[in-house]
């Protein structure tokens, strides 16, 4: 076996490695508000001020989050790649109590949540 072989093979091993290393997404049901990002961290709302408020500040390119009912801010995200944003998923839901069944993504106490089901 060349040089080149084994490099090819070990770095085969390495990538294989790091892929079985990556946890998968957990399930997970969560229930709250859909409101927009910059709401829920700057103003410390509890739930949106109204839908047009949310969906404005949607249409504006605030990105939309899961404000769950225990004050947990849930972004959700794309499983894709290249990823795309979620706000056109979430629209019509802006400013309203849902339920949202997906995999819950948590890092360092930051919840991205990518979206299997949304239900009013």
């Amino acid at each position: 076996m060349n040089k080149t072989q084994r490099l090819f093979i070990a770095a085969a091993m390495t990538v294989s490695l790091i892929a079985m290393a990556e946890e998968p997404g957990s399930n997970i049901k969560v229930t709250g508000w859909v409101i927009d990002s910059a709401c829920a961290y700057t103003k410390g709302l509890s739930k949106p001020i109204s839908a047009g408020c949310a969906k404005g500040c949607a249409k504006n390119g605030s990105p939309l989050v899961i404000l769950q009912d225990d004050g947990t801010i849930y972004l959700p995200i794309d499983s894709a790649t290249p990823s795309a944003s979620q706000n056109a998923k979430l629209l019509p839901y802006a400013g309203e109590h849902v339920t949202v069944t997906g995999k819950d993504y948590a890092r360092n106490g930051s919840h991205g949540l990518v979206i299997d089901t949304i239900t009013r």
